[in-house]
């Protein structure tokens, strides 16, 4: 065992699976859990800043449900009945106001929900409220809220990564058990691993991104993160599914994420590509990193040094593809179809312009604007067009590893969770902080990061990335290596 950190028995820093056994026992109700997870929500959040707006009415008549559903009545209970969850507040929640954390969405309140929510919901799973993000998941941070910036609940000067960041910081502070983020750059794995818990980005096109506020399509992945590996693979095991209402939506070959779980890691091949360790990379990250190397080894698993050589041409790659999907995407919020518009300007145009320059972050304009220049007309064979071609050779350059590693394993961040405003000045080095997890994103891989560690008491993060469709392996290699250690058990003294 390598850590040993201080444990709680406090429900509230409880896995999923466990609360179950406490449902199923009767110990707890989900009412009552229900109840003190609302409670916890309202005594420690104005610390930590990660909830937009909690669900009381709805949580405690889908609590009520769950517990009847506990006893036998009605649909069988699965293993997300009657447990608090948390949604970033870009996926569309019916009759619950839904903003992207951005001011041009204000009051808008969606009809329907999205296709993971309505999954959730009919797991019997109790939906407690909105996850704080990064404006329009544009971030890696979360400074770029327009309701104010998520406090890392280790360190309250400290940031929780981005754009992810209310939720990893909710499950962290024990404001829920489970949250849904969504993972374009690195969005869920870089904050679970500033935060100290667990996240995964499935394979692209596993879970539906019905219902998601599009960022960047081709990169946008909708992903669970959780206390421990188990529970993210039990909520894959919910929310991934064929959709016909996302055409990129694409059925697993397999029916259980965590059919894996608990089984040797012993002969497994993992590659270790050192373009990850880059330069800027922290001391203690490294220390960390390296000594996770040694307790795979222990374990069973070959861990040899491979090379991706592209892997310094992704950050490139990303912030040519993604803004321009941006540009497209957002084209929609003109103070006409969508949320708020300004009251300045008479001709549609003239709305529109002063709606999108008063309600739209500073971020946000910025990719727009670079997303719009590489697309304009003379730019997209020099910008879009060559972001794409390089896009390929990243992917046959992972196919290539993948024939002789069952998996790759990295840091998940270069730094363990740096202070609030430290890069806002710079955004070129805020984009350096998605530096390991980017890659996957432009291949459509999974990835997975877990806590292997702390440096200056902060939680830092291993990152597993698969083959497309090698989802049940990375859950399997994380599994064995948190189960292995403690670090899943810390929790921030609040």
């Amino acid at each position: 065992m390598v850590n040993r950190a201080s444990r709680s028995p406090e429900v509230h820093y409880l896995p999923a699976h466990e609360i179950r056994k406490r449902l199923d026992s009767r110990e707890i109700s989900s009412s009552e859990l229900t109840a003190t997870t609302l409670d916890r929500i309202s005594s420690i959040d104005g610390e930590v800043n990660a909830v937009l707006r909690t669900t009381q009415e709805t949580a405690h008549e889908s609590a009520e449900e769950a517990d009847r559903r506990l006893r036998g009545s009605g649909p069988e209970a699965g293993p997300l009945t009657g447990i608090p969850v948390l949604i970033k507040d870009n996926m569309s929640t019916a009759g619950i106001e839904t903003t992207a954390a951005s001011k041009v969405l204000g009051g808008y309140v969606p009809p329907y929900d999205a296709e993971v929510v309505h999954r959730l919901k009919e797991s019997g799973a109790v939906i407690v409220g909105k996850g704080n993000l990064d404006e329009f998941a544009m971030g890696s941070s979360n400074e770029h809220s327009a309701y104010g910036a998520v406090k890392n609940p280790w360190d309250s000067s400290r940031v929780p990564g981005g754009s992810s960041g209310g939720a990893a910081a909710a499950v962290a502070a024990g404001e829920c058990t489970i949250a849904l983020g969504s993972d374009t750059g690195g969005s869920i794995r870089q904050p679970a691993a500033l935060c100290g818990v667990v996240g995964m980005k499935p394979t692209y096109g596993l879970v539906s991104r019905y219902g998601l506020i599009a960022f960047a399509s081709s990169l946008d992945q909708i992903g669970p993160i959780t206390r421990d590996v188990r529970d993210c693979a039990d909520t894959l095991n919910v929310i991934a599914s064929h959709d016909p209402k996302d055409s990129t939506s694409v059925k697993a070959p397999f029916d259980n994420f965590g059919a894996n779980l608990g089984k040797s890691i012993d002969g497994m091949k993992l590659g270790v590509p050192k373009e990850y360790l880059v330069e800027g990379i922290e001391p203690g990250v490294r220390t960390a990193f390296e000594e996770a190397l040694e307790e795979l080894r222990s374990l069973g698993a070959t861990v040899e040094e491979t090379s991706l050589p592209l892997t310094d041409e992704a950050l490139a790659v990303y912030y040519v593809i993604a803004p321009s999907e941006a540009s497209a995407n957002l084209s929609r919020y003109d103070g006409v179809k969508y949320g708020q518009a300004s009251s300045e300007g008479i001709s549609a145009a003239e709305v529109s312009q002063h709606t999108r320059g008063e309600m739209l972050g500073d971020e946000v304009k910025r990719r727009i604007l670079i997303g719009t220049y590489a697309l304009s007309a003379g730019y997209y064979d020099a910008y879009y067009k060559k972001a794409q071609q390089v896009r390929t050779l990243i992917r046959r350059e992972f196919v290539d590893a993948f024939e002789r590693f069952d998996a790759l394993v990295t840091p998940t961040s270069p730094s363990v969770a740096f202070e609030r405003g430290a890069k806002m000045s710079d955004p070129l080095q805020m984009y350096l902080a998605d530096i390991c997890t980017i890659p996957a994103n432009i291949a459509g891989l999974p990835g997975i990061s877990v806590p292997c560690g702390m440096s200056e008491g902060l939680p830092v993060g291993l990152q597993f990335i698969g083959p497309q469709f090698g989802d049940q392996t990375i859950l399997q290699v994380a599994h064995a290596y948190e189960q292995s250690t403690d670090w899943h058990r810390s929790h921030p003294p609040l």
